[in-house]
């Protein structure tokens, strides 16, 4: 979209054998070889025991089924993010799907997304859309629906403090950009999702990295 800085050419989240350390590197086999195995199950079937436990432990769904989703939804939505920071070039230390007390997750320590930062913002909204093909399409109805989000773990104001000072703080265009951005990665998003699903922990920056990269 014309006024928008462009994604930088091979930014997209590859990792050389060198930098990734021997743990990370059976945790990546770890993780490849559970996703392999559990490649005709859908998202919900590969939900690990802890992460379900996590919410409905807290009272926070009343039986396991809804955990179960919304384990699903917090994984694509922190997906997005992860790969949306590796699209643009940015840094992260690591991604979580943890159910604490204020978040239902996180990709921890995001930093150098420059002018496309905003887009690692909207990120975790436009990764969940992508996941049940529910995009608004129409730009009246983005315009109806960007108005109601807000909270969301602090994306939402990210997302309009970055642009604020950028095509009169136009977050229609933002958000499509974002789109235009996220959903060719749509794949990655989603294997990086199922990666965060089937691991009971958090999963460093170059193991994503090559996680999306694979997809």
């Amino acid at each position: 979209m014309p006024g928008w800085p462009a994604v930088p050419p091979g930014a997209s989240g590859k990792v050389q054998d060198a930098v990734m350390k021997p743990a990370g590197r059976r945790l990546l086999a770890e993780i490849q070889a559970e996703l392999s195995r559990v490649v005709r199950y859908d998202d919900e079937s590969i939900v690990h025991e802890k992460w379900i436990r996590q919410r409905y432990d807290c009272g926070c769904v009343p039986s396991l089924a809804p955990a179960r989703r919304a384990t699903v939804e917090t994984a694509w939505h922190e997906a997005g993010h992860a790969v949306a920071a590796l699209a643009v070039g940015a840094q992260f230390s690591s991604a979580s799907i943890h159910h604490g007390r204020s978040s239902e997750g996180r990709v921890h320590g995001i930093s150098d997304a420059g002018d496309l930062d905003f887009v690692v913002d909207a990120a975790g909204q436009v990764a969940q859309r992508l996941r049940t093909w529910s995009m608004l399409d129409r730009d009246e109805d983005l315009r109806a629906w960007l108005p109601t989000w807000h909270s969301d773990g602090g994306d939402a104001r990210r997302f309009r403090a970055a642009i604020a000072a950028r095509l009169g703080g136009n977050e229609v265009a933002a958000w499509r950009h974002s789109e235009e951005v996220l959903t060719p990665l749509r794949l990655q998003i989603r294997q990086v999702a199922r990666a965060l699903l089937v691991h009971p922990r958090y999963l460093p920056y170059e193991v994503i990295a090559a996680v999306a990269a694979a997809s």
